[in-house]
């Protein structure tokens, strides 16, 4: 057997909390021949097998009894081009900011509002990553996936993968669908997206009349250093929860009795709240309960001090979604996987 499989494993370097949890079996596949043996492995052995990339979106609340297999091919190449746009392919295991960067240092634009966000590129469509007015849904064309019930590869276009809010076909049926590869639709002219959040203005700070993508990507860097943690520094796998949406009657009653309320009116009625708003609102800014805490610049981000363990963070973010369903009557939807 080629694959090397590793017994009794720490996942603290391998999940961007830093929750010092075990593995029973642990691998990395650098191809598909690598994926197709591990899960071989695991069937002949009667193992759940667990699939992950960079750790960014995922919080383990227990030691893990199965073989963890963590996507780690590499490769980008582009599949066809023309003077106004290109196709790119890469592997699931392309880290995705160095991905970002590549395009935009090739002249490719689309994917410059998504800039600084972790994780691997196998890892975005599960649920279609947006950052600054900019989903993964805009920029994508096709992925590669192994059914892991029939054994047998699909390809998935865009209509298939059913993507909505931090939503996709992918996280409706958990474990099934095990992401190859993906291609993106990115363009050579600029069209840039500047009107969502702060970007505007954080590029007429830094004097930036005629922006380019680069400009955009770099603006958004900073934004995002500047509000974020870096997982590096402190655990956190940035916005834990989902922006709710609710009924345009629900944020009627919510913005009578807090005029400072976030809401973004969406195309088919509902309003789309910020999280971060109402738990800040709510008191929670800054709190924090031994290791386990939220962050004090950026209430939608959940921390890890230090010694936190998964089930810590599950129940501050559970005190939370209580708290904000009994002042607002809005329920919150966690972003990251639980194991």
């Amino acid at each position: 057997m080629s694959l090397d499989i590793h017994a009794d494993i720490s996942l603290k370097p391998f999940n961007t909390f830093g929750v010092d949890v075990r593995a029973r079996l642990f691998a990395e596949a650098h191809s598909d021949a690598d994926v197709h043996e591990a899960l071989a492995y695991a069937a002949e052995h009667r193992l759940e097998v667990l699939v992950i990339g960079g750790g960014s979106n995922l919080l383990l609340t227990r030691n893990v009894d199965a073989l963890v297999l963590r996507m780690a091919s590499r490769g980008v190449r582009i599949v066809r081009e023309d003077c106004d746009m290109a196709i790119v392919e890469a592997e699931a295991g392309e880290p995705w900011h160095p991905f970002v960067q590549d395009m935009l240092a090739r002249g490719l634009s689309g994917l410059e509002n998504l800039s600084l966000i972790p994780g691997t590129v196998g890892a975005a469509p599960m649920q279609n990553i947006g950052a600054y007015g900019v989903e993964l849904k805009d920029v994508f064309h096709s992925l590669t996936a192994l059914d892991r019930e029939t054994g047998e590869q699909r390809e998935f276009d865009l209509a298939a993968c059913a993507f909505g809010y931090r939503d996709s076909l992918f996280k409706h049926q958990p474990g099934r669908w095990l992401v190859l590869r993906v291609r993106f639709r990115l363009s050579y002219p600029a069209r840039l997206n500047l009107d969502y959040g702060p970007v505007r203005q954080r590029l007429q700070e830094q004097g930036v009349t005629e922006p380019t993508p680069m400009h955009v990507s770099r603006a958004i860097c900073a934004i995002r250093s500047e509000k974020l943690p870096d997982p590096a520094v402190l655990g956190n796998a940035g916005s834990f929860f989902k922006n709710p949406l609710v009924s345009a009657e629900l944020a009627a009653r919510i913005g009578e009795a807090h005029p400072g309320l976030v809401a973004y009116p969406q195309a088919d009625g509902q309003v789309k709240l910020a999280a971060g708003w109402l738990i800040e609102q709510a008191g929670w800014r800054g709190y924090r309960d031994g290791d386990a805490g939220v962050h004090a610049l950026q209430s939608l981000v959940l921390v890890n001090y230090g010694r936190a363990t998964g089930r810590d963070l599950l129940n501050l973010a559970e005190r939370i979604q209580t708290d904000v369903h009994a002042r607002f009557g809005v329920t919150l939807e966690m972003e990251p996987n639980l194991y």
